[in-house]
């Protein structure tokens, strides 16, 4: 008998569209990787093939399944999944991104799942009409949504109408072990870079919401006054050039020569090993135009290098302004600008953010911590479908967005 069928703990499947290099795709195996294993059996499960991350999951032979949406609109997804759902007898799946979200949901009622967790991991963006249509048709199938920014489930609640006492907020975590201080050096050597040179980095897929345009416009000023700037640029287009991303990238390179950067840019692509290249970097830069909570802002700041964000969803809160970073207004070039340039000439300063930077990731953003606040929404919303009155309100329900 297989052992999930006579396991007390709570069976979890989490299920995203894949497992490429994205903010979305780590939490997904962060989580699975850090859920007290006492309390829940993990399973994770991707609708795509493309599985990069799974090198980076625990036991993936037994925890990871794939099943392979063969086209956009392939609904034998759905009955897959159901099937799935009940061969690891779930009692909760939690969906990350569009596609796995409206799969979970139809597959949890079809499979009779006692939970259905969703989650919102944006704000402020556009959805396509057939997706708003997808989200509206499926509202009802969904018990819970955890969204990792207070900004996020308000946005989520006001675009679908969703009583804002279904969300539960969140906030991603890191791996305080994985991403902490360290010499940079060799690093350094490896991508050729001096040791008199300075290095601003941005971590980010290349696709529209992360605007490295605007860290470039921004970079341009900087090496007007730091001339042996190098500019790090970690990351790579979504897989298959989704949502634009090929093209968006082919932008950015055109850009890149157009202002005359091409000698001072470094462009490693994605990279498995990035707590080693924020190490490298005596800051880094987020000019998004929106955010759910970070994931590279937080992984910075547990490596002790402090961050140069705009200030959009939660980010004034996940980088308190003066304290570990800046916060700068979207869009605007000369305050991003001017911030990079103060921690670049203000080396005690920069060092001293770090330093408070690191402290502040590993009291209030530590993946244990997002772990525990996870397990506690699954358990809490397990005891009310099962009628538990009796069951102690969590801390999670108190941070349920008013």
């Amino acid at each position: 008998m297989d052992t999930w069928n006579t396991d007390e703990r709570i069976k979890l499947l989490l299920v995203i569209s894949n497992l490429e290099y994205g903010g979305a795709q780590r939490q997904v195996v962060e989580l699975a990787n850090h859920l007290d294993h006492a309390r829940l059996n993990v399973h994770v499960c991707s609708l795509s093939r493309y599985v990069p991350l799974a090198n980076a999951l625990k036991d993936p032979e037994r925890r990871l399944h794939v099943i392979n949406k063969a086209f956009k609109f392939d609904l034998t997804v759905v009955p897959r999944l159901a099937r799935l759902l009940r061969s690891v007898g779930a009692d909760v799946i939690h969906s990350y991104l569009f596609d796995a979200e409206i799969a979970a949901r139809l597959a949890g009622r079809l499979a009779g799942t006692r939970v259905i967790v969703g989650s919102e991991r944006n704000t402020d963006y556009t959805l396509k009409r057939r997706q708003l249509i997808a989200y509206r048709l499926t509202r009802n199938c969904v018990d819970v949504i955890v969204a990792n920014s207070r900004a996020g489930a308000d946005f989520n609640s006001r675009m679908l109408g969703h009583d804002p006492r279904l969300y539960r907020v969140v906030h991603n975590g890191v791996d305080t072990k994985r991403f902490c201080t360290g010499d940079g050096g060799a690093v350094r050597c490896e991508l050729d870079i001096r040791p008199d040179e300075q290095v601003v980095g941005m971590f980010a897929s290349f696709k529209q919401q992360k605007n490295q345009p605007l860290f470039l416009a921004a970079a341009k000023r900087v090496l007007g006054r730091f001339p042996k700037t190098r500019l790090l640029l970690v990351g790579e287009e979504l897989y298959q050039g989704m949502h634009g991303s090929d093209e968006y990238r082919h932008g950015v390179y055109r850009l890149i020569d157009d202002l005359g950067l091409r000698e001072r840019c470094v462009l490693p692509g994605n990279r498995d090993d990035v707590e080693r290249l924020y190490r490298a970097c005596d800051v880094t830069v987020l000019p998004s135009l929106f955010e759910g909570t970070p994931n590279v802002a937080l992984e910075s700041m547990a490596c002790g290098v402090p961050v140069v964000a705009t200030d959009v969803s939660d980010n004034s809160y996940i980088i308190p302004h003066g304290r570990v970073g800046y916060v700068v207004p979207p869009g605007d070039e000369d305050a991003l600008a001017e911030r990079i340039c103060r921690l670049l000439e203000n080396t005690a300063e920069r060092l001293e953010m770090g330093q408070r930077a690191r402290e502040w990731v590993a009291k209030e953003f530590s993946i244990t911590r997002l772990a525990e606040r996870t397990a506690e929404v699954y358990e809490t919303a397990l005891a009310d479908k099962c009628g538990d009155k009796t069951a102690p309100d969590s801390q999670i329900r108190r941070q349920a967005v008013e």
